[in-house]
Order: structure tokens, then C-alpha cells, then sequence
């Protein structure tokens, strides 16, 4: 029996909550079921324009999981789920991931839903062949794919070489703001530029070759329904962290995936299908915690934004894209002039981008809870794993990790 608090190593949490985990992800089902009522979503069984039958890579946390809850919960659909985690077992914790997909599995049978997760690597040819044996068995053809994968390794299912993916400017050394989410302290931190194979490599594993492979034998082995979508995830970002972002190895594999994204779309037309990269908003994540620059844009960011009460977290976020592009009233998805749907429109509007413009030279360690939500962020920081979360009794002494009722 223990009663568990976060353990935080340089804006990094290094353990999970499992109450807190399936707490938040029931708050967020919470969510998608109020907005349906509010929004009055009708789901497919209802005659409404919803998705019956998606699979979700990548399912376990963030916009992955927020993609699923509104798949599920708000538009009726069942679902297929790949994500890779460390179980937990009754003395030892889990991935937040874990106790995400376990409380979706659960809450989607007492809603009536179908819910199937795999703890696999998605990145391998075992797993997608395990997928479509499922859809087969199940009788259903996918027409929805939703790609979140966020993975620092990946290994090639023809060459079994395992690529690294790095964070890091091309050209040149960046120097930016490291903040600590935690303490409020700003310390300068530098990256060097890529170097040796950083970019190929960063490419592999975030870029869209994988996403591609999976369509492909997706469609051969035919469980891709007529009219299917697909979409993956990425970020543009403002200017402050483009030469480590959007300029870096990042941003080398951001453009692969788009341009992928163009590839898949061709090879779906004969389904009158469709491929999309969504440009979603800048949130707190594992990765951009530890992103120089990142936290105190985001801080700011946050800010700005909920004082104009247009901030959204990943269910948010993900409702909004569901609801207000992908599933429209005229059946059609706005995109801009590259095909892509943006989602970080309320975060890219030129007035917010003008306000931090304002407020990001003047952040100093004196000044940052003036500038930056320093609450918003701890707390965004700590719920991803499953602390600070609403609802929950952090003094409750947990007995079995492996459990969350």
C-alpha cells in the first residue's frame, strides 16, 4: 500500500497515478457526452453524417485518446486501439497510457460500444496483421483512421534497423529559455544542429512512412470502408520556436508527412477516400516539456488565450475537429492551400500572436507569473500523468497498481 506523488526530474515525470489517469480519461468521456447533447451530434445508428468503425494509432494518450473519446463517445463509434505500454502489475505502476486505454475499454462496454486496445509496437508488420485480423473477425471495414504516433525509436519492418529521432536545429546551435514548469525558473539552454544521419534518421521514425505502409496494407487486405478518412497530426507553431521545431529534424519529418499525406490521398481516391494532416493547436506534452522555448511560449500562450476563452485542451481540441471539420453539415473538410486542416487556427490568429509577441521578451524569472499561466502549466504537466487531476484523493493509499476502480 503506498500513497503515491508525482516524481519530477528536470520537467520530466517519471511515474503515473492510476486513479488520476482514469479519472481524466473519464472527464474527458464526460465531455464528448455533454458536448453531443449540446452540439446535437447525432451518431450513424441515430442517421446522422458519424464515423461506425475507427482505428486510432497511437490511441493511449493526448490527441490520440481525445480522437478516440470523441469517436466513441460523441459520434457512437466503435473502435480499434494501438498503443505500446508498460503494464502495470499489482506492486509496480503502469504508463499513464495503460490505465487510459484500461478505463476507455471499460467505460465504452458500459456504454454499449465495441472497444478492442493492442499493446503493441504499431510501428510493426505483427501489429497491423493483427489489426486487420481483428477487423475480419469483427466483419467491419475502418472509415476512420486517426495516426498519433509519438515514438523516440522506430525499427524498419524490412530491415529491422532501429532508427532514433532527435530534437534539434539544422545549420546552426539554438540557445532559447528552458522554464521549468514547476519552479518558475528560466535558464538558457543551447542545442546543437544535427549532425551525422539526425535528419534521415529523425525522418524514419516522426515522418509519414510508416503511416503510408499501414494504408497500403490496410487497403490490400480491403478493410478500408468506401469513403474512408485518414488522418495524421502535426504543428506549425509560432515563429519563437521554428529554428528547433518546424526548421529542425522535427520539421524535416513534419514534411515528410505531409507530403505522404498527398500519396495516401491519391491511393484512396478509388475508395473516394481522403488523407489529411491536421495542424493542431501547441499543448503540454511529454516532448515539449523538455523543448527549449516551448514551456514559456505555451505559458504565455495559455494565458492570452484563456483570458479570451478560446483555450482548448486535447478533448476540446479534438471535439472541435471532429464537429467542425471532419463532420460537417455539407460533408466537406475545409483545408487551406496545402490540403491541410488547421485546427491551430484560434492559437495562430495574428491578434493572440501579437499579444505574446508582447508579453514573450518581458518574461524573467521576477516576472513569469505576470506574463505566463504557471498554474495552467503545472497542472497540464502533472494530469498527463495522472496528478492533479479534478475529482480524485491523492491521500487514498493505493493497494494494487494494477487496478482503478
Amino acid at each position: 500500500m503506498a500513497i503515491i506523488k508525482p516524481m519530477i526530474r528536470s520537467n520530466i515525470c517519471i511515474n503515473s497515478h492510476p486513479l488520476g489517469c482514469a479519472q481524466d480519461t473519464r472527464n474527458q468521456i464526460a465531455y464528448a457526452v455533454a458536448q453531443k447533447a449540446k452540439r446535437g451530434t447525432k451518431t450513424a445508428a441515430e442517421g446522422g453524417y458519424a464515423p461506425k468503425n475507427v482505428l486510432v494509432l497511437g490511441c493511449s494518450t493526448g490527441y490520440g485518446l481525445a480522437s478516440r473519446i470523441s469517436a466513441a463517445f460523441e459520434y457512437g463509434a466503435d473502435t480499434i486501439g494501438v498503443s505500446f505500454e508498460k503494464e502495470a502489475t499489482e506492486t509496480k505502476a503502469g504508463t499513464p497510457g495503460f490505465y487510459n486505454n484500461m478505463t476507455f475499454d471499460k467505460e465504452a462496454q458500459k456504454a454499449g460500444l465495441k472497444s478492442k486496445t493492442f499493446n503493441m509496437d504499431a510501428f510493426s508488420d505483427e501489429c497491423r496483421q493483427a489489426v486487420i485480423d481483428e477487423a475480419k473477425k469483427q466483419g467491419i471495414k475502418f472509415d476512420l483512421i486517426i495516426y498519433s504516433l509519438a515514438s523516440p525509436v522506430r525499427t524498419d519492418p524490412d530491415t529491422k534497423v532501429m532508427y532514433r529521432s532527435v530534437i534539434k536545429p539544422i545549420g546552426s546551435t539554438f540557445t532559447g529559455p528552458a522554464l521549468d514548469m514547476m519552479t518558475g525558473k528560466i535558464a538558457v539552454q543551447e542545442v546543437k544542429p544535427a549532425e551525422g544521419d539526425d535528419i534521415p534518421n529523425t525522418v524514419k521514425v516522426m515522418g509519414g512512412e510508416d503511416w503510408e505502409r499501414w494504408i497500403k496494407q490496410l487497403k490490400e487486405a480491403d478493410v478500408l470502408a468506401d469513403g474512408v478518412r485518414t488522418l495524421a497530426y502535426s504543428y506549425i507553431g509560432p515563429k519563437y520556436s521554428h529554428p528547433i521545431y518546424r526548421d529542425g529534424t522535427i520539421g524535416e519529418a513534419k514534411k515528410d508527412l505531409e507530403a505522404r499525406a498527398h500519396n495516401i490521398d491519391s491511393s484512396l481516391k478509388e475508395l473516394n477516400g481522403a488523407a489529411y494532416v491536421s495542424v493542431n493547436k501547441g499543448l503540454v506534452t511529454r516532448s515539449s516539456a523538455v523543448i527549449p522555448i516551448i514551456a514559456q511560449y505555451l505559458g504565455v500562450l495559455f494565458k492570452i488565450m484563456k483570458a479570451k476563452g478560446t483555450h482548448e485542451g486535447c478533448i476540446e481540441q479534438m471535439e472541435r475537429l471532429f464537429a467542425e471539420r471532419l463532420y460537417t453539415a455539407d460533408k466537406k473538410v475545409p483545408v487551406d492551400s496545402e490540403n491541410r486542416i488547421r485546427i491551430d487556427d484560434w492559437e495562430l490568429d495574428p491578434a493572440i500572436q501579437a499579444e505574446v509577441d508582447k508579453a514573450m521578451p518581458n518574461v524573467t524569472e521576477e516576472t513569469v507569473n505576470e506574463y505566463c499561466d504557471m498554474e495552467g502549466l503545472r497542472h497540464d504537466f502533472l494530469m498527463i500523468n495522472g496528478f492533479d487531476v479534478p475529482g480524485v484523493d491523492y491521500t487514498k493509499e493505493i493497494t494494487k497498481m494494477n487496478e482503478i476502480d
